[in-house]
């Protein structure tokens, strides 16, 4: 490694807030800098975000960041972009706004998604592009669009997500990542361009795209301007990254074949890297573009720490009032609570599928549910019950991912639950794996980062974040709880299928009446 810039950037441009970290070349967080936003949920189904506002926050976060750190601007090796996938924005000829970003929260494209699904022969567009055909995904948004916005759809001259807005903003180019672009469900991963087909589909043409471009693409000098806005000299490499997905696996170094990471944060994901595009012939799971020679295939989840603050604000109010009384974390105390249920929650079930569900079922319509209830349960067995619940879930998606790419060895957990001892017990146990929480919590950050010092050739390989990632905590499975789960899974996996057409049937009532977010 050689550079006279000691520091690297790392900008992560999340859901709910932009962060950026700033890192010395052997991976040490030096500071940070987070701006945070919100989600608009006006309408059933609904999940906007102002482009001008996250815009304004990754700007202002990166020169907090910068800032912090007091580096001055030579003293920047690089910069380089993580983001959240997904996301679709329309805009006009002269390149302004008509519409918000829709998110991959939003679930307005359901109907849409099950008749591409049924009458668009969507198995043969996911086994082209690797985004399983669901609501969330940029196909199937457009698809909504166009019949349902026509308005919009129709004025549009361009179609983009939120990072390609801001490096627009930044660089005066339309151009987006291989990563992202193969989480739109209109990328063809072998062909490394916007799918004919898919476009077909859609009445779209590949010039209202931005230009895809690989991962480790070197962006133009900033403005002069723009650069001391920033803190940064218009000298300053740019990289123009990945998604928020992959990264996150090379943050936490579970970049070799049988490592898979797991992430809960609001959601959830569990993903392996693989060394060529591969999709499943059933649909369950994903396939991003790291680097041409780095893909990562598995699956998301909707319902991960947004369920224990479902129970914090729902179920345990009184609780967490009385933890916040006493100076405690509500968390930490309905923690506590669980921890006084035996695993198995003395036979009860939950299914967190409280915001629909992607993987490895797809279906937006799934709700949340108790199975098992008796007389003899109370508040606390349904604490227990929805945490385990959680990562039950997460489970189901290991059988699909290990019959797609082979055994896998070891679990990189991260995420807002990987503080809590009780969560990451309940994973080794359910998973029956040693669960490894790496040291750094910034993983999509870090891997941002070092994938453009690698791009540039300050790093020798993406292998040397081992070196950078420590661990904080190692769980090995409990043979007793192990075999509890072990007869309850099975029962929990069951169910869904079994419950098919009642799932769908009272998501209809829900946006019949209203009540469906």
């Amino acid at each position: 490694m050689s550079s006279s810039a000691p520091y690297m950037l790392g900008v992560d441009i999340g859901t709910t807030s932009t962060k950026t970290v700033v890192f010395t070349l052997d991976g040490k967080v030096v500071a940070q800098h987070a701006e945070e936003y919100p989600v608009l949920c006006t309408e059933p189904g609904m999940a906007e975000q102002d482009p001008e506002q996250i815009v304004a926050a990754a700007l202002a976060s990166i020169a907090g960041a910068v800032k912090a750190a007091k580096a001055a601007p030579q003293e920047i090796a690089l910069l380089s972009f993580s983001a959240a996938m997904h996301s679709v924005i329309a805009l006009d000829a002269d390149n302004r706004l008509l519409s918000n970003s829709i998110t991959w929260g939003d679930i307005r494209a359901s109907v849409w998604a099950e008749r591409i699904k049924h009458e668009h022969d969507g198995n043969a567009i996911y086994r082209r592009t690797g985004t399983p055909i669901h609501p969330m995904s940029p196909l199937c948004k457009l698809m909504w669009m166009r019949h349902e916005k026509p308005e919009v759809f129709h004025q549009a001259a361009r179609f983009v997500g939120i990072k390609e807005y801001l490096l627009y903003q930044l660089f005066g180019q339309w151009v987006v990542d291989h990563s992202i672009a193969s989480a739109t469900g209109m990328f063809n991963l072998r062909e490394l361009a916007w799918d004919q087909g898919a476009l077909e589909l859609l009445g779209v043409r590949p010039d209202q795209l931005p230009t895809p471009v690989l991962t480790t693409h070197r962006l133009p000098a900033l403005s002069p301007e723009m650069a001391q806005r920033l803190g940064l000299s218009v000298e300053t490499p740019f990289i123009i990254g990945a998604n928020d997905g992959v990264l996150s696996n090379l943050g936490v170094n579970a970049i070799e074949i049988g490592h898979v990471a797991v992430t809960i944060g609001t959601s959830g994901a569990m993903r392996t890297v693989i060394d060529e595009p591969l999709t499943d012939p059933h649909g369950r799971l994903f396939c991003y573009a790291l680097t041409e020679k780095h893909w990562v295939v598995g699956g998301p989840v909707n319902n991960g720490g947004n369920i224990f603050r479902w129970v914090r604000d729902e179920l345990a109010t009184a609780e967490a009032a009385a933890a916040r009384e006493e100076g405690v974390d509500p968390y930490e105390a309905l923690t506590r609570i669980a921890e006084k249920v035996r695993p198995g929650a003395e036979g009860l079930l939950f299914h967190p599928f409280m915001a629909g569900e992607r993987a490895p079922l797809w279906n937006a319509d799934l709700r949340g549910s108790f199975f098992g209830l008796a007389l003899h349960h109370g508040k606390h067995h349904m604490i227990r019950a929805a945490l385990e619940g959680v990562i039950f879930n997460l489970y189901s998606i290991l059988p699909a991912l290990e019959e797609l790419v082979g055994p896998t060895k070891r679990m990189m957990a991260t995420g807002g639950f990987a503080r809590s001892a009780l969560w990451r017990q309940m994973m080794a146990d359910i998973f029956n794996r040693e669960v490894v929480v790496p040291e750094s919590v910034e993983s999509s950050c870090l891997g941002a980062a070092v994938l453009g010092a690698w791009a540039l050739g300050l790093l020798p390989s993406l292998s040397v974040i081992s070196g950078m990632v420590g661990s904080t905590n190692h769980h090995a499975p409990e043979a007793e709880a192990v075999a509890v789960y072990g007869r309850l899974q099975p029962i929990f996996a069951a169910i869904p299928a079994k419950l098919e057409a009642e799932y769908h049937a009272i998501a209809a009532f829900q946006r019949a009446t209203g009540k469906q977010h």
